[in-house]
């Protein structure tokens, strides 16, 4: 059987223009990968919204990483003033990995 190893997800919704400041957040953070979604739409607290590709000014993107616990945590700590002010969405989950030391 292959060996997994137990590393954290972690996914961010974030508004376009707050993107370069999240992938800042994340390299301080120590996370040097990661994959960037761009979504179509969605519902949300505030109704629903779509992405209308004219001014991009409801774009959003998912900022998606794999990384260690302890890296998790430092970025969810150095991004806690802007989940409030900026109400983004953070969702953070265990998850197995193969070959665990290209997600440290």
């Amino acid at each position: 059987m292959t060996e997994t190893v137990e590393r954290v997800r972690v996914e961010i919704l974030v508004d376009q223009p707050l993107l370069r400041r999240v992938e800042q957040v994340a390299a301080g953070a120590g996370i040097t990968g990661y994959t960037l979604l761009p979504l179509l739409g969605g519902r949300g607290a505030s109704g629903p919204w779509r992405d209308d590709q004219l001014s991009g000014a409801q774009a959003k993107i998912l900022f998606l990483t794999i990384t260690s616990r302890t890296r998790a945590d430092r970025l969810t700590d150095a991004l806690a003033d802007l989940l409030d002010s900026h109400g983004l969405l953070l969702a953070i989950s265990r998850v197995e990995v193969i070959r665990g030391a290209k997600f440290t």
